[in-house]
């Protein structure tokens, strides 16, 4: 196979047909990755540069004024946050610091008292205010929640099926595959995600990181446009924590959107595009991972770090 394509530093580089990402890898090689891109993304023809200027013209997720509570505890003051094409953006501080629940504001487990939540160009209606605000529109609430996968600290398995039919339950009842094609691919994503062997398995029989490793599966099943990750390694011990984490650097390795909550600080520098550090329901500060990890700014974010060092 011939692909169409040029490699430029710090470039996502889409090219059609095939449509076509090559992406700069720390060693200095390329990742190369065929997917399909939202059409409204396009057109692009065959030979299209995507810089991150470019990815910034194509926001998946937009959060803007963010504002939750919790009866008279106000968890979240005013988040704004964007997750563009491609990009991986990484939410850290402490607990309670509403991180989870932005997160869980982002696909509507959780409905924000005020605020604007655009999901793929679609902005999101409300009806009712405050305390009885709630989406208007259900058709909205299916495309967001079958387009933006979300991954738990708790996995969230259905303990009476199989892991192949875990992955598979979805794609069959959602996106209406059927149960021939669902399997076929269910069996490559838990390849992908290296448990491959235990598709006949139920959850009880896995460790934790295999039990992860299917919920990450689980969630590609459905094709998403973004991912969401809550904590996904916080309930593992160190070595199965590292099965877990080198899934997520390889989807941030083919350029998928994704937001991260996590308190692994390593986890954090090496798949970030884009770091949110959170601290009592405010944007304390925001940057690169260079500039927040390297060139801190806030005390509090100096604090943060020096304790997350400490226990490590």
């Amino acid at each position: 196979m011939v692909l169409f394509g040029k490699c430029v530093r710090d470039y996502l580089v889409v090219c059609r047909p095939p449509q076509v990402v090559l992406r700069l890898q720390p060693d200095g090689t390329y990742f190369v990755l065929l997917f399909q891109l939202p059409i409204k993304y396009g057109p692009f023809g065959k030979d299209q540069i995507y810089t991150k200027d470019k990815m910034a013209e194509t926001p998946i997720i937009s959060l803007k004024n963010i504002h939750k509570s919790f009866g008279s505890l106000e968890v979240l003051k005013g988040i704004d946050l964007h997750a563009n094409a491609g990009e991986v953006v990484v939410l850290i501080g402490s607990s309670g610091s509403g991180k989870s629940t932005l997160l869980r504001c982002a696909n509507l487990l959780e409905v924000c008292q005020q605020g604007d939540i655009r999901f793929d160009g679609d902005l999101i209606v409300w009806k009712g205010t405050g305390d009885r605000r709630k989406p208007a529109n259900a058709k909205q609430i299916i495309k967001l929640r079958s387009k933006l996968s979300m991954v738990f600290q708790q996995f969230n398995l259905w303990s009476h099926l199989s892991v192949l039919d875990n992955v598979t339950e979805a794609p069959i009842s959602v996106l209406g595959l059927d149960k021939s094609q669902a399997e076929e691919k269910g069996r490559e994503l838990l390849a992908k995600v290296g448990i491959g062997e235990k598709c006949d398995a139920y959850p009880a029989q896995l460790s934790g990181g295999q039990q992860q490793r299917a919920a990450i599966a689980r969630a590609l099943a459905m094709e998403p446009v973004a991912m969401l990750f809550d904590e996904p390694t916080s309930a593992l011990d160190p070595e199965l924590e590292a099965e877990v984490v080198k899934v997520i650097k390889s989807l941030a390795n083919e350029g998928r959107t994704m937001i991260i909550v996590t308190h692994d600080m390593k986890l954090a520098r090496d798949v970030a595009d884009h770091v949110i550090f959170l601290h009592q329901g405010l944007i304390e500060e925001e940057g690169t991972p260079d500039e927040v990890f390297g060139n801190t700014k806030s005390e509090r974010l100096k604090q943060f770090l020096s304790a997350t060092t400490a226990q490590h």
